[in-house]
């Protein structure tokens, strides 16, 4: 159970809520586990609601997090992290009670330390099949597209992940553009995803394949699981995958874009960086982060 891992703490329902089991499902090859990462921000309460509406219409659980950070000092006879965990817990259930929870069973997680190894600790113990994290996050400033948070979730773990933009609610998702440099995928379980969503929306599926300077012809030959979802597939010769994006983003105007997160590949040097500024990147819809293709 996550109460009895260290540093990590499901938070109790209220009295009311109490008889309701709250045993932690394992993972299986549905997507049953969303985890939802909540920052500072304003957007906090709309991501919150996206993911709500997106897990009821897959009947999937909610785990809403939120870590916090150690500022105890040395000679204080003030628990210090107590209060900090306290204020944190009220946090999430304040939030919580602000949506509307629907037929979606919501669990909430706060954690001391950072974002990324309590994920991690999230994640061994319980199965984590996608992260919804909102496009901007513990940021004010108008032109970050991905504050640190979100973007320390993308470089620094393999859980894919649906980055919401920020006020966008939530829709059916009837159509996804796919951009890759590459139609071969040696990790079969990176499109696990993507996958689930084409047998549980029936969206239409359109494949950008951007020619970038250093292809080779084998890069041209589609997966065989890519060539079972694809309706379309347009083939482009760019600079980058990228640029490719650019060009065809407004003609294709998807529901969802989709992407894969590559050490060499889509937005490269994005993912090295921990904030993302909306100049570089930015996406007026969802933008579904597949791990691990190679």
């Amino acid at each position: 159970m996550l109460n009895n891992r260290k540093n990590i703490n499901l938070i109790k329902q209220e009295a009311k809520e109490t008889e309701k089991s709250v045993t932690l499902q394992p993972k299986n090859d549905s997507m049953q586990n969303i985890l939802v990462p909540i920052g500072s921000t304003e957007s906090a309460q709309n991501n919150l609601q996206y993911a709500i509406d997106f897990a009821n219409e897959i009947q999937a659980n909610i785990f809403v997090f939120r870590a916090y950070s150690s500022l105890s000092k040395a000679g204080t006879i003030i628990n210090v992290d107590s209060i900090i965990e306290r204020e944190t817990n009220l946090y999430l259930k304040t939030l919580v009670n602000a949506v509307d929870t629907k037929n979606v069973e919501v669990k909430m997680i706060s954690a001391k330390g950072s974002v990324i190894e309590s994920v991690h600790s999230i994640e061994e113990e319980i199965g984590i099949d996608l992260i919804i994290i909102g496009a901007k996050s513990n940021s004010i400033r108008e032109e970050i597209y991905l504050g640190k948070t979100a973007g320390s979730l993308v470089k620094q773990t393999e859980i894919p992940m649906l980055v919401v933009p920020e006020n966008y609610k939530y829709q059916p998702v009837k159509t996804i553009l796919m951009a890759f440099r590459s139609g071969i995928v040696s990790k079969k379980a990176a499109l696990k995803p993507l996958h689930f969503f084409v047998q549980t929306f029936h969206p239409t599926v359109d494949l950008l394949l951007v020619k970038t300077p250093d292809y080779t012809e084998e890069d041209l030959v589609l997966d065989k699981e890519l060539e079972k979802v694809k309706n379309t597939l347009t083939i482009t010769e760019n600079t980058t995958t990228y640029m490719g994006v650019l060009e065809h983003l407004n003609s294709f105007n998807p529901d969802i874009l989709c992407v894969f997160r590559r050490k060499r590949g889509f937005f490269r040097k994005l993912w090295e960086k921990s904030t993302i500024q909306k100049s570089e990147f930015y996406a007026n819809m969802p933008l579904l982060i597949l791990k691990g293709k190679k």
